[in-house]
């Protein structure tokens, strides 16, 4: 375990959606790092039984709640629920998110026998329909592109991958770059302002088809930086 940022320092990590595989693997790396983290899902139960479980595995401070919980619990929130429930969900919770970080990684993807394909949104992307819901919340889009496996693997020591780090505001993508940076071989590269999430939440299709042809679990490098 590296010590944390400044920026980190005494900050709890909630994880909405902390039971489903992207969730899930997003707290186990959090959680190895010394980060205090809870875990948020419908159901509070099994939220705590998540929680117990990492616990176990890679020890630290993790707890679980349901979401509004987890929510209310966390200085910043990570948003890992899937794409139907998340504007649902959302506007239930916004005056528990008010005034926090919240890290928008849901994919809004459709799938068939061709595979899988980015579904229109009407605000642009999943990070903009959070932040306009979310009005006083500070909305930044991360991690969309990490392979849930990689993450969950116990075996992987260090996850090769960058993640583009999304928002309009300084602070906030500098402190989520920072949150990127605590998972091992991973870091967080500033990718634009929130109106860019689309393509990059899209690309996560491309990913899924990349991993199908070559069986693999495969991540973005961004080069010359």
């Amino acid at each position: 375990m590296t010590s944390l940022p400044e920026s980190l320092v005494g900050k709890t990590v909630a994880v909405l959606g902390g039971t489903g595989p992207q969730g899930r693997g997003l707290a186990r790396r959090f959680a190895a790092a010394g980060l205090p983290v809870v875990i948020g899902s419908r159901s509070a139960e099994r939220a705590a039984e998540a929680a117990s479980a990492l616990v176990e595995a890679v020890g630290g401070t993790v707890t679980g709640a349901d979401n509004a919980g987890a929510a209310e619990a966390g200085d910043v929130v990570v948003v890992a629920v899937p794409w139907d429930g998340h504007g649902e969900l959302l506007k239930e919770l916004a005056p528990v998110l008010a005034g926090k970080v919240v890290v928008d990684c849901v994919n809004p993807l459709g799938f068939d026998k061709q595979g899988a394909y980015a579904l229109p949104v009407e605000e642009g992307s999943a990070a903009q329909q959070a932040q306009g819901i979310l009005t006083e919340s500070t909305v930044v889009g991360a991690f969309h592109n990490v392979s849930a496996v990689k993450l969950e693997d116990p075996e992987v020591a260090s996850v090769d991958t960058d993640v583009l780090v999304l928002g309009d505001v300084r602070a906030a993508t500098d402190l989520v770059q920072d949150l990127a940076g605590t998972i091992p071989g991973v870091r967080g590269v500033y990718g634009g302002r929130l109106r860019n999430a689309h393509q990059v939440e899209a690309l996560t299709a491309n990913l899924i088809s990349v991993n199908r042809r070559y069986q693999a679990h495969a991540g973005v490098r961004v080069t010359d930086i």
